[in-house]
């Protein structure tokens, strides 16, 4: 149970996200290896100082780490699993054993911090459920050692076996084992109850999350033909989507295009944008401008929850025209989380809570009021290039004749794209001096970056406005969410391009089976996947998620449950009419029972203790009177044995026919029952057992010692 809950509590660390997946394999074998370690090696001497210089040896390497550039939050990770793990292979008694559990412990609460996913929950429940088992038999194995210690002897002689005694299974069976695992029911009852009652007030302070930034293909604030890019077919979600207007049967994967960035400037290698200013976006309370505020009335909502993600940017679809934004702590304005307007219509975000953001997305409708036109310098930015060579032009005009309009042109500039060319993430124009001018006429594949390059690149070669754009192509359905889930694979890069009266204007040169939202898994997994990543949404929201907005509707809904069982009108509605009054009444009553059950243990006090008293005396007398008959029987040269009862040893008398036995017996039946069994010994009985005392001594004893009896069993 020790060895589960080490388990439970790496398995809570690791999983947080924090550690290289390499250095986590490599924890994860090195403990699996410290727990299939045989005993006999940990008492070897060299073992045993191996146990004291390991750990000095892992925190100097530490050391050394950080002083190389490391961060103090992946060394520490680090050093706090090396150092379970050493304890794993050295540990020695239940000394070690508690130690073992209080760094699973603490293990387990930086996992609380870090990351708090649903692996860290599952790893939660079980330590819940091991713990109590484990402490109870850690107290056991360290009693058992302190009273046997080395060299204890038994009554024959013999060594104590400790192991052997730590192996019965007469006091820690299958019974004991499953009782004290249930203690974990009565806890987390009292966890859940605390948690659900406990204010939501400031406690997004406690919640970190240092996610790395990493690069993925399509999305990025800084587009590098020449840049390598994560795989798509990374699962990790970034954010789930509820889009309006879904039919009876949604279909299983969505183009949602959800923009994160967008870049006007090519310097013939990387995309970058001319505007970096942000400036603080026009809120009132949780409502953002866009191009106006949210009218709940009229609008059409798409409703986001986004994972943490690096740079925190908020994903908005084309059509965006305003955001409700949701915070941890509804009404604490200093939670809010405050969002950001920068060149090229990039929102950002800053939470305090780093969790994320959910929001709704207010999607412009068939009333909304016209886009202004460009203005000539904005114009001018997006058609300006870098210099390129004179072919790119001609392959453009190429490709465009027979267009008579800007629209027409896009088209089939997008067309010849999607038809001649192969999507390929290792794509060698990356390397080349020129990587748009290798794509289009040496390599022809590449990934989503170079076909959204070539066909911005084209347009402005043709005098038509267009810029880069970053971000999310779609997601998946889960049928146990309802909802679409957008991973790391589904980031994507596509062109907008601005036409005269339409305003901007989304295109996807990259080929439709490449562009589109996958998914690896298919049948039977799919399913599965989908079930553990609904569980996942449900543990973020409704667990790590839980806010006062929650809190207030948990006690809304059970006012109103609450309203619909007891009656409003009558006695019955004027005394229980509203959960306040049921809670005034009960503890009302909770109060008079505590108060009547003072009153009376009040008055029972002085009889008990008079009873008491009473009960002491006569035990205190019953024992002189004992002690009386034994300096008798020593007298008459039959005492008692320090080893032997006192029942016992007037039997052994009586049995061996001494003159003095069938007496002796019935005098010490009378002080047990006096003594242990509550019988009062009051003036008159007192009296009679000092005669009788008084008449055995004048009872004539042969000369024989009666041999036995003070040895009697």
């Amino acid at each position: 149970m020790t060895d589960t809950l080490a388990v439970l509590g790496l398995l809570a660390l690791l999983t947080s996200g924090e550690l290289d997946r390499t250095v986590a394999y490599l924890v994860l074998a090195a403990m699996a290896a410290a727990l299939v370690l045989p005993e006999r090696f940990q008492d070897r001497p060299a073992f045993r100082k191996a146990a004291v210089a390991a750990p000095l040896i892992l925190l100097g390497l530490q050391v050394i780490r950080l002083a190389g550039g490391e961060s103090l939050l992946a060394a520490s990770i680090e050093f706090a699993a090396g150092l379970q793990v050493l304890r794993l292979a050295t540990r020695r008694g239940a000394a070690h054993d508690q130690q073992v559990i209080v760094l699973a412990l603490l293990h387990l609460i930086a996992g609380t911090v870090l990351g708090s996913g649903l692996t860290y929950g599952l790893c939660f429940l079980g330590f819940l459920i091991v713990t109590p088992g484990a402490l109870v038999l850690s107290h056991l194995r360290r009693e058992v050692e302190g009273n046997y210690r080395q060299g204890a002897r038994d009554r024959t002689g013999l060594p104590v076996d400790v192991p052997r005694i730590l192996r019965s299974r007469r006091v820690i069976g299958r019974q004991f084992l499953a009782l004290t695992c249930l203690l974990s029911v009565p806890i987390f009852l009292f966890t859940a109850v605390i948690f659900v009652l406990f204010p939501r007030v400031g406690l997004s302070l406690l919640l970190l999350n240092h996610n790395r930034p990493d690069r993925m293909v399509g999305f990025s604030e800084h587009v590098d033909l020449g840049g390598v890019g994560r795989l798509r077919s990374d699962p990790t979600i970034v954010m789930r989507v509820d889009p309006p207007g879904l039919p009876a049967a949604p279909p299983p994967r969505l183009a949602l295009y959800l923009r994160g960035a967008a870049f006007d400037r090519y310097d013939g290698r990387a995309w970058s944008r001319t505007h970096h200013e942000e400036l603080p976006a026009d809120q009132i309370g949780f409502d953002v401008k866009i191009r106006r505020f949210p009218d709940p009335v009229r609008d059409r909502v798409m409703h986001i929850d986004l994972e943490s993600i690096d740079p925190p940017v908020v994903f908005l679809p084309l059509d965006a025209v305003a955001l409700r934004v949701f915070t941890p702590n509804p009404g604490l304005d200093q939670a809010r989380p405050d969002l950001f307007l920068g060149g090229e219509g990039v929102v950002r975000y800053n939470s305090s809570a780093q969790r994320g953001l959910r929001y709704d997305v207010s999607l412009a409708g068939v009333s909304e009021p016209p886009i202004p036109s460009l203005t000539a310098g904005e114009r001018a930015r997006y058609l300006a290039l870098p210099p390129l060579p004179p072919r790119i032009a001609e392959l453009a005009e190429t490709w465009a004749v027979g267009a008579t309009t800007q629209r027409e042109q896009a088209h089939l500039i997008e067309a010849h794209l999607r038809t001649g060319y192969r999507y390929d993430l290792d794509s060698p124009s990356g390397a080349a001096a020129n990587p748009l001018e290798d794509f289009l006429f040496r390599s022809k594949r590449g990934h989503c970056e170079f076909y959204s390059t070539a066909m911005t690149i084209m347009l402005r070669e043709l005098g038509v406005p267009a810029r880069n754009v970053t971000g999310f192509v779609g997601g998946t359905y889960n049928r146990f969410s309802r909802s679409y889930v957008v991973r790391q694979g589904d980031a994507h890069s596509w062109v907008e391009v601005w036409l005269d009266g339409a305003g901007w204007t989304r295109f996807d040169p990259t080929p439709p089976s490449d562009a589109a939202p996958r998914s690896e898994l298919t049948g039977v997994l799919a399913v599965m996947r989908d079930f553990v990543e609904a569980l996942g949404q449900r543990w973020s929201r409704h667990v790590v998620g839980y806010d006062l907005r929650q809190q207030l509707g948990l006690y809304d809904e059970l006012r109103d449950a609450y309203s619909r069982m007891v009656p409003r009108h009558g006695v019955t509605g004027r005394v229980l009419g509203s959960p306040r009054k049921a809670l005034l009444g009960a503890l009302a009553l909770v109060g008079l029972a505590l108060g009547v059950q003072r009153l009376l243990k009040r008055r029972q006090a002085p009889n008990q203790e008079r009873q008491r008293s009473d009960d002491e005396r006569g035990a205190h007398e019953a024992a002189a009177l004992y002690r009386s008959l034994e300096r008798l029987l020593a007298a008459r040269g039959v005492p008692r044995p320090v080893s032997t009862p006192p029942l016992t040893h007037a039997r052994a008398l009586e049995s061996l026919g001494h003159p003095l036995g069938a007496e002796t017996v019935e005098l010490t039946e009378r002080y047990l029952r006096v003594r242990f069994g509550g019988e009062a010994l009051d003036h008159a009985a007192r009296r009679a057992y000092l005669e009788r005392l008084q008449a055995l001594r004048g009872v004539p004893v042969e000369s024989r010692p009666q041999q036995g009896a003070a040895n009697a069993p």
